[in-house]
């Protein structure tokens, strides 16, 4: 070991060499002729110079390693190397030419016609004809595939003659874009040169043939790969991007909230538990119930536990941004939620992300208006930004689905109280399955009827709840009955967002507590907030896959995260 050391720290410094075709990331290998760019060029002979130079470093390193074994080196025999003629410098990062960047404009990418061009992706289809090939090739950047033309007199062209370039293969292809002769795409790219990166086996499950989306759920991780789960990626991707961007314009401050947590924000108690006390020094499904400690009166012995208490996986960020909202004064959270719910449903997940803004010096009024301006603010971003994609979810996944965005993002909102809610479902002329009564909470059918049916798909926002039906942390109101609580609804969802004035009094909060037999003590931190400058304050959540649901209406919240995790599946 010490010899080896020593061989290590005394070789020459080399430079790093990456093999051509072992990254696509690194660009150094690019030619940098501005005449016939070849971003990917082949794999080179080696010359005998550079073997025979390759061969004696490995000599070298070979007879130093020998050689201090046998304690014949000496250390004159070295020149030590100064900092400064160590390493080389990092190569400059360059953003990639995707597909997108290439059909993305007005003009579909005749504006590069007759350019050099380089496409890396992955074959969706491929079909021979007596003389030419047509590859359908997609980087996931955007719906639109590259159709790439190509006859025998391309490079690599045996290759596809040999059947290794195949659907779901990753090729690099180099050609001169050129306009098409089919009527499905404005510009196709000739092919001169074909390179396989990475062959696919004839087993792969994803072929031109429509699949449904439960079989997909079983290939998570090949599913991104088609035209569906890709279009979903983008817009999730958008509308979290467009989320961080209305919150930073408008002053708030991003806050990380913790993942395990001592609280249980909703009271509900469905919450994972996170725990040590299981060893781990084996296969956790193999541990025995016996050596989980004990107390004397045989409970679990917390605090023998890792936190020396009871903690889980939290349901939401609030109580913590609350927190910073009472010295940031706008703060918002947005990062990975759990609940423990047992329910098997297209609505429910058991991990699922939360946007969670926290207003100070603000009341329901603020909170509403600010939940309007947020999803009209995101809505507006993903119809502008993602116009390929939305056309492709009002084709195939839900017919009119751009239209009802337009209305959210256009219309004004209308919101009415719980009680004016209760009596308009009252009066309307449907037999619900649940039945309806002051004093229940909301359900999908109920919430749905008020915004599709009742005010014609406009978004509504019902307001002042009863106190017993919400949660320990929401403002009194003045009737001692209510709450100052608010629900979003729109079509096809129902609730979207579900937020609430929260209570600032101190005394409110305690009694409040103390009537849910709620432990003071684990919320002691929560109540100093009350005791220390207290503000009136509001807030919201918003479930991100129910937004992502929405926007692009797609059925099983399943399929608008990339990884589900519901009862009884945790693959992947």
């Amino acid at each position: 070991m010490a010899a080896a050391a020593a061989a290590a720290a005394l070789t020459p410094a080399t430079p790093l060499r990456f093999k051509p075709y072992s990254t696509l990331r690194f660009l150094s290998f690019y030619s940098k002729n501005p005449i016939t760019p070849r971003l990917f060029p082949p794999l080179p002979r080696r010359p005998v110079h550079f073997q025979s130079t390759f061969h004696r470093k490995r000599c070298f390193c070979s007879v130093i390693s020998a050689a201090l074994q046998s304690g014949e080196v000496k250390k004159t025999e070295f020149r030590e190397k100064k900092v400064d003629e160590m390493g080389n410098k990092v190569g400059e990062f360059r953003k990639k030419v995707k597909i997108a960047d290439i059909k993305g404009g007005p003009d579909e990418g005749l504006n590069r016609v007759g350019q050099t061009l380089v496409v890396m992706g992955w074959v969706r289809t491929f079909r021979a004809q007596s003389s030419v090939t047509f590859l359908e090739v997609n980087d996931g950047s955007s719906l639109s595939n590259m159709q790439c033309v190509m006859n025998s007199d391309a490079e690599g062209y045996d290759q596809v003659e040999s059947g290794l370039v195949s659907t779901g293969a990753s090729i690099w292809v180099q050609g001169t874009l050129v306009a098409s002769q089919g009527s499905k795409q404005k510009v196709e790219l000739k092919v001169e040169k074909v390179v396989l990166v990475g062959k696919s086996d004839p087993s792969y499950p994803i072929q031109k043939k429509r699949v449904s989306r439960e079989f997909l759920r079983t290939k998570a991780h090949l599913r991104p790969r088609t035209n569906t789960f890709g279009a979903v990626a983008r817009v999730r991707n958008a509308l979290a991007y467009s989320t961080h961007k209305f919150f930073q314009e408008n002053g708030f401050v991003w806050i990380s909230s913790p993942i395990i947590t001592a609280s249980d924000c909703e009271g509900a108690g469905e919450q994972f538990c996170v725990t040590t006390l299981i060893p781990s020094s084996r296969e956790a499904a193999d541990s025995p119930v016996n050596a989980i400690p004990n107390t004397k009166d045989g409970l679990i012995d917390w605090s023998q536990d890792f936190f020396g208490k009871p903690a889980f996986l939290t349901v939401s960020g609030q109580l913590n941004a609350e927190t910073y909202a009472t010295a940031l004064t706008d703060v918002y959270t947005f990062g990975p939620t759990f609940r423990a719910e047992n329910s098997n449903t297209s609505r429910h997940l058991a991990e699922f992300w939360m946007i969670e803004p926290e207003l100070a010096f603000a009341d329901l009024n603020d909170d509403m208006a600010c939940a309007t301006a947020y999803l009209q603010y995101v809505v507006r971003h993903v119809l502008d930004n993602c116009k390929e994609d939305m056309e492709f979810f009002n084709t195939w996944i839900e017919k009119g689905v751009i239209d009802r965005l337009n209305d959210v993002a256009e219309k004004d909102f209308v919101q009415l109280t719980y009680t004016d809610a209760i009596e308009l479902l009252l009066k309307a002329n449907k037999n619900f399955e649940f039945p309806v009564k002051w004093g229940c909470d909301l359900q999908s059918e109920h919430e749905r009827y008020i915004t599709e049916k009742a005010f014609n798909g406009c978004p509504v926002i019902v307001r002042d709840y009863p106190k017993e039906i919400k949660a320990f942390y929401m403002r009194e109101n003045d009737d001692g009955r209510t709450v100052g609580a608010m629900d979003m609804l729109v079509p096809r969802v129902g609730e979207l967002i579900g937020g609430s004035q929260r209570e600032e009094r101190l005394d409110y909060l305690e009694n409040r507590l103390d009537e849910l037999k709620l432990s003071k003590e684990s919320y002691w931190w929560y109540l100093d907030l009350r005791r220390y400058g207290s503000v009136p304050h509001a807030g919201f959540g918003l479930g991100f896959e129910r937004l992502v649901q929405f926007a692009t209406g797609v059925e099983n919240i399943r399929d608008v995260i990339p990884f589900p995790r519901t009862p009884g599946s945790a693959e992947f």
